[in-house]
């Protein structure tokens, strides 16, 4: 036996549907196949300095000693394809599309084959690629990046069958044809398009800070929150979610591509500039598929009337895009001032920490919620964000005094309801506390239809409806209304729960292949997320893909070596007794211990 090492470049392809296509039509299929080959596929990987190590009955895996000259043959390759698939030219058919997934790594050669983990990554990341695409992981990005003509957008770590770590995944796409090197875009979204909503559609994009004085971000961050909550309140119109719109925050956005990620016809974009005691706010609004310019206004104004310069946009926002909105709607738009500014300011703060998804980011807002709260302790903002904080703490198992966390949990929900139950993202976060936390389900559903019915577009309410009705066990309901959220809010970095609670409830309903789908999806988002780790490791489990339960389980362990079949409620949501049967049946069975 003749083996050794290398590093090298891995291109893995395959065919999309193929066993659909042979289905259809096995003789057409692999002539057309053929005919690809033939004409494109092999020499194109000839012409880059390409081996073909061995080919399947749909797809090929190929060896290059460079990644640049895996990637200009990958992309010649799609490039192709799509024209050779065009129904205005395409004399082939079926229509063939392929996916294609390249790997940079340490490679054994057995002969003429190739094995070993940089061989499974790159078959891995072909798994996970778009129809008709290119992806890289991490280690051939780092090989390709400025060295070719295309542009790559991160589309996050991945979890990979039979991979013992996640693998960041980068997308590569068409660059500008007259630069020898395309930058790194950045994390965005390649999906296809959405459809645009049949009314008015609007997205607020974070103004820039100009104070020059980083620690004022958060007021620009609060400033444009307040704007997007009040636009949202409009029935005439859908307005996306505050965390979706701030994906974009620090980077350079092309209009008419976050009008295409984001589904909407319109896109508000501006700055603040903030200095002593006084702020200006300037703001323009787009068309997104056009870029043209519709209007645009500054707002000058002193900080003690900042409520005010904020409805001045709103109404002005509204007005340009649908002049059809009555006044009076205008005015219910409008939120009660804040009784003391500085307890507004640490509101912010918190909610800027809170956001960071951690442990260590949640204890500070908690700090900077009490600072608030004893300034102003009728700010019934800064009781709800403190109670919904503690929700956080539980379903992420961060909790350190349980009993009295919960305990605090009630008091700041109930403390908020008494003096905001007219804000509908008061009711949705009190809402869903009291069900998660506290078990209230009648009360924190009552609170959250409430919410809905003043504001229909709040992405929030949608999503704390859905886990409620998990807990509930209204399956079919939550999976609805969770596919709301997740429309309303299509890039919200907190996506991850709402897959989450989607996942939950096809486990319930005997679903798990489904479940392990979803639970997968909700780690793509954040790796580390307790909740999915626990419901991928139980659903699994269920459908008996016992290598994929463990994995996700010795996973699960590593983050928290406390957790045990006998703690699990401890750190779970508060699910029907029957289902949370089903959920310890699936951790038992994916190898948690008593």
């Amino acid at each position: 036996m003749n083996t050794t090492r290398r590093l090298a470049a891995i291109l893995a392809a395959d065919v999309v549907g193929y066993s659909r296509l042979m289905g259809a039509d096995e003789v057409a299929t692999l002539e057309t196949l053929k005919a690809h080959r033939r004409e494109l596929v092999d020499p194109a990987i000839a012409a880059h300095h390409g081996r073909i190590v061995k080919t399947t009955g749909d797809g090929m895996l190929v060896e290059f000693a460079s990644a640049v000259d895996a990637v200009n043959c990958a992309m010649a390759v799609q490039t192709s394809m799509a024209d050779r698939n065009n129904p205005n030219v395409a004399a082939l058919s079926p229509r063939i599309v392929f996916r294609i997934g390249i790997n940079v790594g340490d490679i054994i050669i057995d002969n003429d084959d190739i094995f070993g983990d940089g061989v499974n990554v790159a078959s891995r990341v072909e798994a996970e690629c778009e129809p008709g695409g290119v992806y890289l992981s991490a280690n051939a990005f780092e090989q390709v990046r400025s060295k070719t003509s295309f542009s790559f957008d991160d589309m996050g770590e991945r979890l990979l069958k039979n991979i013992d770590r996640p693998i960041r995944v980068y997308s590569a796409r068409q660059g500008d044809p007259n630069s020898a090197a395309v930058p790194f875009q950045g994390p965005t979204n390649t999906a296809k398009p959405l459809a645009l909503p049949d009314k008015p559609s609007l997205a607020v994009l974070p103004f820039q800070n100009m104070s020059g004085d980083p620690e004022q971000e958060y007021f620009a961050d609060g400033m444009v929150e307040d704007i997007i909550t009040a636009l949202s309140r409009f029935k005439s119109l859908f307005v996306i979610a505050r965390n979706s719109s701030f994906t974009y925050k620090g980077r350079a956005v092309d209009i008419k591509r976050v009008g295409r990620e984001l589904g909407v016809r319109y896109v508000l974009e501006g700055s603040v500039r903030k200095a002593g005691p006084r702020v200006r706010i300037t703001g323009q609004l787009i068309e997104a598929a056009t870029d043209r310019h519709l209007w645009a206004d500054k707002f000058d104004g002193a900080l003690d009337d900042v409520f005010a310069l904020q409805d001045q946009v709103t109404t002005r926002v509204v007005g340009a895009i649908a002049p059809l909105v009555e006044f009076a709607e205008i005015e219910r738009a409008k939120r009660k001032p804040v009784v003391n500014l500085n307890a507004y300011d640490l509101y912010l703060q918190a909610t800027a920490e809170l956001y960071r998804l951690s442990k260590p980011a949640s204890e500070r807002a908690l700090e900077l919620l009490n600072q608030s709260i004893d300034l102003d302790p009728d700010f019934a903002k800064g009781h709800c964000l403190k109670a919904f904080c503690y929700s956080w703490r539980k379903i992420n198992g961060w909790m350190i005094n349980p009993a009295d966390e919960m305990a605090e949990a009630e008091r700041h929900a109930r403390r908020a309801l008494e003096m905001g139950n007219d804000d509908a993202l008061i009711l949705a976060f009190v809402g869903y506390t009291l069900a998660a936390v506290i078990g209230d389900f009648d009360d924190g559903m009552a609170c959250v239809d409430r919410a809905l019915e003043i504001n229909p577009n709040l992405a929030a309410a949608w999503g704390a409806s859905a886990w409620i009705r998990v807990f509930k066990g209204q399956l079919d309901l939550a999976i609805e209304h969770a596919a709301i959220y997740m429309r309303l809010s299509p890039l919200d970095p907190n996506m991850q729960s709402l897959r989450n609670a989607t996942a939950s409830a096809h486990m319930f309903a005997g679903r798990f292949e489904e479940a392990a789908s979803w639970a997968k999806r909700a780690l793509q988002a954040k790796t580390d997320f307790h909740p999915a780790l626990r419901l991928a490791a139980a659903a699994e489990a269920l459908a008996g893909n016992m290598d994929a339960a463990q994995k996700y389980r010795v996973r699960l362990q590593q983050l928290d070596p406390t957790l045990r079949l006998g703690n699990v409620r401890d750190k779970s949501s508060r699910y029907q007794p029957q289902h949370f049967a089903v959920y310890l049946e699936g951790l038992r069975k994916a190898g948690l211990p008593e």
